[in-house]
């Protein structure tokens, strides 16, 4: 097959990337760029300060990591982040949504209560929360006054990142909720009405008929879920004030990404390392779900 380029083609096709270059440009210094700069410091040790040195190390950024109690504790913690954030916050999500979909009184006034967690500065909530979890706090307060043992939230190791996670899921589920109730809009209401004639009660209608119509809606909300946890950072460094205790139980990859990039003298390249091991395990992450995804909509 002959393909023939003509002045108009060759004009549209200068037209448009032309139009779409300062995309290009962006994409490439701010994403593709770093990128491989953080690949490239990663096989290097790296001495920023003063004159920049930078010594090729091969693999041993990477060798170091194995060798990190840190680390391990690091991806320990995120680990188990994921996996109790993900699920929760995708579940709650779901089921707000519902709720505010099936027509209850007041339900506009409720969506926007339910939002507003969504519009407020994440260090802001943090913070919050930090006066609600202090030993002095609105929660202990509430604890001592109906008799109930009161919790050092922010000093216990075994307490600390579940007090996070309570906090996250809270703030992140209205975002997803706005999701749910756009997805909840395109499902026809005669199925509802087909499953009632046959009996079904409000339960069946839900995970018969809304679940199933929402699994791409839901593979969605738990990638963005994945990829938005797996960095956590923001809170785990002002409730422990960037050092990831108490005894590193809210030490999370990212933080100690900074921890080692700004902190401490020559680890920047193996700082790019564990970015680089954080930013592999999203990818496998996130292409193992999608793989769930896709088999289930097969059945």
């Amino acid at each position: 097959m002959k393909i023939s380029f003509s002045r108009r083609n060759l004009r549209e096709a200068g037209q448009g990337y032309t139009f779409i270059s300062p995309a290009l440009v962006v994409l490439l210094i701010f994403i593709v760029g770093p990128i491989f700069y953080t690949l490239f410091l990663s096989f290097h040790k790296v001495q920023l300060l003063g004159t920049a040195t930078f010594d090729f190390i091969g693999f041993g950024n990477y060798e170091r990591i194995l060798n990190d109690t840190r680390a391990k504790i690091a991806l320990w913690n995120t680990f188990k982040y994921v996996v109790v954030v993900v699920p929760c916050q995708t579940m709650l999500a779901l089921i707000l949504a519902a709720t505010l979909n099936a027509g209850i009184k007041g339900q506009n006034f409720f969506r926007i209560v339910y939002f507003l967690p969504t519009l407020t500065s994440s260090a802001v909530l943090t913070l919050i929360f930090m006066w609600m979890y202090n030993k002095e706090g609105l929660i202990n307060t509430i604890l001592e006054s109906i008799g109930l043992p009161t919790y050092n939230f922010l000093g216990d190791p075994n307490i600390a990142l579940n007090a996070i996670m309570i906090m996250n899921i809270w703030s992140t589920a209205p975002f997803f909720m706005v999701i749910y109730l756009a997805a909840l809009q395109d499902i026809p209401d005669s199925l509802y009405e087909a499953a009632e004639l046959d009996g079904a009660n409000a339960i069946q209608k839900f995970l018969n008929i809304t679940v199933p119509h929402l699994r791409p809606v839901t593979s969605f909300v738990v990638i963005m879920g994945l990829i938005g946890t797996f960095q956590l950072f923001d809170q785990s460094y002002i409730f422990s004030a960037g050092s990831g205790g108490p005894d590193n139980s809210t030490l999370t990859i990212v933080l100690l990404v900074y921890q080692y990039a700004f902190k401490t003298l020559g680890t920047m390249g193996y700082a790019s390392a564990l970015a680089f091991i954080l930013a592999i395990v999203i990818l496998i992450a996130t292409l193992i779900q999608r793989k769930f995804s896709k088999e289930e909509s097969l059945y």
